[in-house]
């Protein structure tokens, strides 16, 4: 299987499951998070199939892109949280001008966070990675990160006016 079909894979089926689910309105909250984990086994992969990493290689990364991860899902969390409230109150029309600045300013506080720690972890995987193999993980990041994203606007519906 290619790159571009197992990132598409991976994200359609978390978000068609999981962002679907949050704009249902008896979604059990603990399958959206199965598939969040399930996502991360997929991930972590896909990259170990797309980054030929040597032993040494391996044994170096692995731990520090685990705590890559934990801290990713920290600031992952907010963002999924910012929708969460987002399709509850989209699902009982509740939606007011106050609660959707307050909505954006959070989704904006999300973005910072992850971007600051993509940011914060690239020299640590300089560390432990050749340049070039460094520069594939993030291409693998950013695209898995534009198909969840792509799938995500798919299924959330516009604010109302």
């Amino acid at each position: 299987m290619t790159l571009s079909r197992m990132l598409t894979t991976a994200a359609a089926v978390m978000l068609l499951f999981g962002a679907a689910q949050a704009f249902a309105a008896d979604a059990p909250q603990s399958n959206m998070e199965i598939v969040r984990e399930a996502l991360r086994a997929d991930k972590k992969a896909l990259i170990a199939s797309n980054i030929q990493l040597t032993d040494a290689e391996a044994k170096a990364f692995w731990p520090v892109y685990d705590k890559y991860e934990k801290d990713l899902l920290t600031a992952n969390n907010k963002l999924y949280q910012v929708i969460e409230e987002y399709a509850l109150d989209y699902n009982k029309n509740k939606l007011t001008d106050k609660k959707a600045l307050d909505l954006v300013h959070r989704y904006l506080s999300a973005e910072e966070a992850r971007t600051k720690v993509r940011s914060s972890y690239l020299k640590d995987f300089s560390k432990v990675l050749t340049g070039l193999k460094v520069a594939r993980f993030y291409q693998i990041e950013n695209k898995l990160d534009a198909v969840v994203r792509y799938e995500m606007a798919g299924q959330i519906p516009l604010v109302k006016q």
